[in-house]
């Protein structure tokens, strides 16, 4: 995984201190609202309510004519379609919304188009499905909003159009009997942050004239699209996500109560955390590789061995999900292997041969763990190549990928993440184009970062803590889960767990001594050993063993004590503007003394299986750019077999010159060095 910087959150304490004295809260918890920027009296006051006070849903736009567009059609007895999307915000959305109209009478039916043959949004095809049925109003969920041409035709079939969604607004709106988006400049509500499945609630409360019933019928609804969608979890959000957790472990929804027990979390009582890592993917895995239609008709089910058959199979697109994404997951990193210099760039680019789109997404995802940069994954199939981005807080990928429109065919997204095609031909220089840019738009780019709430010392550790932090839940984006920094640490033992996946730590300071477990990190791939000193970022939680809870510590991150932040990433900065030909600095050529250094200790490891950047750590005498250069004069004359993760001292029977190596000779020539 890439080397993150931590980031220590820092709050006024004596703000923190009158806090705690008028809520009469704890005063760790008052520090850490502090930190997160809920200080004012109000601002806190609405954080720690048990209730919420729900903004006018007529205060968005257009919402009065939404309402009567609905109404009208159902008191004539007109046919109306949602229209929904593929993903799990798109997939609640348009549950909500066609069970609350067809519940009070409409003749409502919905369609949700299929990632892998339609793509996004409407399309004319679909459109003239929705027709053949009957259909006079189609109302959108989750989409619509940039459906310009799509909205004409609507009306030239004699149908009307209702548009809610919540993705951003483009110069023009579509035609529309109304079109309720949260982003919209006339709106007069305050926060605006919703997922498509809030807007839709919006609509469902507007129509139905209140907003507390209908939270008790939906929340879980509107809490599965929101948390899956990444929304804030502030504001109307953690409201909705507070109430719709609550139902979620009710068991009120038959289809869900399935897909839990299919995920194995049947007798749990779920976190917006567990929902997001356990049921949102399994929605949104049915309208990667499948129908989601098949996952709104195991919210709608009623019976509950429909809905167990339901959610296994569903179970079983998710498997499906993961095999695709491990796959294409792993062809990524052997191109990156072949062609390093791919890896060098500050947007990483990597175009394969038929991957499976549906899950091209997650893949880039994964690779910017791996390597803490942008990254762009395309599938090259049907003479296009079509694929996803994903970014790091700090660097906008849609301006990025904007900045290079003239040779796209398509292209829309966020700021974090953007779907995009092109023609094959033109990848190369696509992949130019969009570096060109991020060197000259972020002089320095932002790197992959940990937000950490506070240092702590272990001994304040303790089930009491934990429970105190539960008036911070829900977690989510924009109120992440707490995170504490222990440093110093002496490790006493690594023990294998869950069957050799996992690993248990048990550390010591000051005489305390504790476990930590870290997750998907195996005994021979964590690199440091009983003895050594390090820090980690740790979440605690609560273990309920044999009637009896017990706190768990959970590693999020671990780094060996005293390094560098600062200096790493300055380092690794001016080495990959050196690779990219930006700067001609000394600083990244390895002398005699550098090369015997770093030689000696490999010499000494004889195997590092660790990964460059825990050798950058270990050996702290030379710079990035010296490390990097030095391993490839090492492999160039035969002294190391050398990959990014592994490298393997070799026995050679002669003397070699590292300074006559193509790499050294190559970097003395153009630094003119003698």
């Amino acid at each position: 995984m890439a080397y993150k910087k931590w980031i220590i959150a820092d709050a006024d304490k004596e703000k923190a201190s009158d806090l705690s004295e008028q809520f009469n809260i704890d005063p760790f918890i008052a520090f850490m609202l502090v930190s997160r920027g809920i200080e004012s009296s109000a601002d806190v006051a609405d954080f720690l309510a048990s209730s919420y006070d729900f903004s006018d849903p007529f205060q968005l736009c257009d919402m009065e004519r939404a309402v009567s567009a609905i109404e009208e059609a159902v008191d004539y007895g007109e046919k109306i379609t949602i229209f929904g999307d593929y993903d799990c915000d798109g997939v609640t959305s348009t549950v909500l919304l066609y069970t609350f109209l067809k519940d009070m009478g409409a003749d409502v039916d919905y369609y949700i188009p299929s990632r892998l043959n339609e793509g996004y949004g409407m399309n004319r095809a679909s459109i003239d499905k929705i027709r053949e049925r009957g259909t006079k109003l189609i109302v959108t969920v989750d989409n619509g909003i940039s459906a310009i041409e799509e909205a004409e035709y609507i009306y030239s079939l004699g149908m009307r159009l209702v548009v809610t969604d919540h993705h951003q607004i483009g110069d023009t709106l579509p035609r529309a009997e109304a079109v309720v988006n949260p982003h919209r400049a006339e709106n007069e509500i305050a926060f605006r942050d919703f997922a498509g499945v809030g807007v839709a609630f919006k609509l469902a409360c507007a129509v139905y004239g209140d907003t507390e019933d209908m939270l008790y019928q939906f929340a879980d609804l509107v809490a599965l699209g929101t948390i899956s969608d990444v929304m804030p979890l502030i504001g109307e959000n953690r409201a909705f996500v507070k109430a719709g957790i609550r139902l979620i472990n009710s068991g009120s929804r038959i289809g869900i109560e399935a897909l839990k027990k299919a995920a194995g979390a049947a007798d749990k009582k779920l976190t917006a955390t567990d929902v997001a890592f356990t049921l949102c993917p399994r929605i949104n895995a049915t309208g990667r590789v499948d129908d989601a239609a098949r996952a709104a008709e195991l919210l709608l089910c009623e019976n509950k061995d429909d809905a167990a058959f339901k959610a296994e199979q569903i179970n079983i697109d998710n498997a499906h999900r993961q095999e695709l994404e491990q796959n294409i997951f792993e062809d990524v990193m052997l191109k990156i292997a072949e062609n390093p210099d791919i890896a060098k760039n500050r947007v990483i680019v990597v175009c394969g041969k038929n991957y499976h789109l549906g899950v091209v997404g997650i893949v880039a995802a994964k690779v910017l763990e791996e390597y803490g940069k942008p990254v762009i994954v395309l599938t090259e199939e049907n003479g296009m190549a079509v694929g996803s981005a994903r970014s790091i807080e700090g660097f906008n990928i849609y301006e990025a990928i904007s900045a290079c429109a003239d040779m796209l065919s398509h292209f829309g997204g966020h700021p974090k993440a953007a779907g995009l095609g092109l023609n094959p031909a033109d990848v190369d220089v696509f992949r130019n184009r969009i570096n060109e840019y991020a060197v000259s738009a972020y002089p320095v780019m932002p790197v992959p970062s940990i937000n950490i709430d506070c240092k702590i010392s272990p001994a304040f550790l303790n089930i009491e803590l934990v429970d105190s932090l539960s008036v911070l839940e829900p977690f989510g984006e924009a109120n992440r889960n707490a995170a504490f920094a222990l440093m110093n640490l002496r490790l006493l033992s690594v023990t294998p767990m869950g069957n050799g996946k996992h690993i248990r730590l048990e550390c010591e300071k000051k005489g305390k001594i504790f476990k930590i477990s870290k997750f998907r990190c195996t005994a021979d791939e964590f690199p440091f050993a009983a003895g050594e000193y390090i820090d980690a970022v740790v979440r605690a939680s609560k273990n309920l063993y044999n009637g009896r809870e017990y706190l768990s510590l959970q590693a999020a991150d671990i780094k060996r004590h005293g390094n560098d932040d600062d200096k790493y990433f300055a380092e690794k900065e001016e080495y990959e503007l050196f690779s990219l030909h930006k700067n001609n600095s000394e600083s990244v050529f390895p002398d005699r003394a550098d090369c015997s250094v770093i030689y000696k200790f490999l010499r000494q490891k004889k195997h590092w299986c660790f990964g460059f950047d825990e050798l950058y750590f270990a050996l702290n005498s030379v710079t990035y750019g010296k490390l990097k250069f030095a391993l490839k004069a090492f492999s160039e004359c035969g002294l190391i077999e050398y990959d990014e993760k592994d490298i393997r001292v070799c026995e050679v029977a002669a003397k070699v010159d590292l300074m006559n190596t193509p790499v050294i000779k190559k970097l003395k020539g153009r630094l003119n060095l003698v």
